[in-house]
């Protein structure tokens, strides 16, 4: 009896810190709290339109009115009455000031910005930022931005039209160079949260659902605190016990542990020849074969001239000339439920290069061999 119950025991354990026993191994076991948000909890865009000063001559032409404009308004606002065509701007240059503003910043924090050149400059090097209000969609003022700009380049520029550059010269950032003036409100229902995955998937839900309930169970009896509403949501009860403390709650289930499960899915990216494949992905008994074929045309233009004392005229007449080059190809024949591992291997062997992997992976994916989701970007 007390070696049942032992056993017992060893099977809640077990169910409590693992209860994924039918996922992959191959999936990792990942924290909550990595995996997902809390909803009403976002960052929110800011932006501004501001005027870097001190430029060495790499500023904005007078092409650019929207400077000269700006300019003379901000010389306005400060008691300057300067007309906007005396403003010689090649030391400014109109930029777009950007931000992000994280959950549950305070006022008195500082956010880094990054500025955009908004008009012909060369270069933002050795610029500095004057005051700039950063707004949001609503048009309410939330962030104030100043400092010196920092490119992470040069743009160097000598006689004769030589130029050295680094890096993007008009695209520049101030680490925290801006002042949060103020706070986003952002109120926790303390009935009820819900936890949005950052990427939808059944079985993860399913995953963190089922954690939740093991550890908090006994708070509830029989009624489950976790809901997986979809492929993207857990709608979880607050416990009467954490009503009032509602950040002790989030961290608990946070630091839960569960296997974040994926897709079958393979991604593409046809300008650099990158594949990235998931475990998952599964392929049916298919034979593929690989051969290079080269077409060379070549075309020469001649003179043909006619005999002696002919009628004949002198023309120009054209030479083409077809040369067919083929490779010896190769016949590789992949196993039903191959794995990744096993395309990878038998592609290289018959020496397919990344570009040559990517249009075979299209053919395989028509043929309905490709039981994975085939996504080009």
């Amino acid at each position: 009896m007390r070696l049942k119950v032992i056993f017992l025991v060893l099977v809640i354990i077990v169910s409590i810190v693992y209860p994924l026993g039918a996922a992959s191994y191959l999936d990792p076991v990942v924290n909550i709290g990595d995996i997902t948000r809390i909803k009403g909890i976002r960052d929110n865009q800011l932006i501004g339109n501001g005027i870097v000063i001190g430029l060495a001559g790499s500023g904005d032409s007078r092409r650019s009115q929207a400077t000269v404009q700006m300019v003379a308004n901000m010389l306005g606002n400060l008691g300057l009455d300067i007309d906007a065509d005396e403003i010689q701007s090649g030391n400014l240059a109109a930029v777009i000031v950007t931000a992000k503003l994280p959950a549950f910043t305070h006022a008195g924090d500082t956010i880094d910005v990054t500025i955009n050149s908004l008009g012909d400059a060369d270069s933002l090097q050795g610029g500095t930022l004057l005051m700039t209000p950063l707004k949001a969609a609503t048009g309410d003022i939330y962030a104030v931005a100043q400092g010196p700009v920092s490119i992470g380049g040069f743009n160097e520029q000598a006689g004769g039209g030589n130029r050295v550059r680094q890096n993007h010269p008009t695209v520049g950032r101030i680490p925290n160079g801006a002042i949060v003036e103020r706070e986003l409100p952002i109120e926790l229902d303390n009935s009820q949260l819900s936890f949005l995955l950052d990427t939808p998937n059944f079985e993860t839900a399913d995953f963190i659902a089922k954690a939740i309930n093991n550890n908090f169970q006994y708070l509830y009896g029989s009624m489950p605190v976790a809901d997986a509403v979809d492929a993207g949501q857990i709608q979880v009860q607050v416990p009467a016990k954490y009503k009032n403390n509602l950040v002790s709650f989030i961290t608990a289930i946070n630091n839960l542990q569960v296997r974040s499960s994926m897709e079958a899915k393979v991604v593409i990216n046809e300008r650099t020849g990158t594949i990235v494949m998931g475990h998952k992905v599964r392929i049916s008994t298919i034979s593929v074969a690989h051969g290079n074929l080269t077409v060379t045309v070549s075309t020469n233009e001649e003179v043909s001239q006619p005999y002696p004392f002919s009628e004949g005229e002198t023309t120009v007449t054209t030479d083409t000339d077809i040369q067919v080059k083929e490779e010896g190809g190769h016949l590789v024949v992949l196993p039903a439920q191959g794995t990744v591992q096993d395309l990878v291997t038998s592609l290289n062997t018959i020496g397919a290069s990344p570009r040559d992997i990517i249009a075979i992976l299209q053919q395989i994916k028509a043929a309905g061999a490709l039981h994975a989701e085939l996504e080009l970007i």
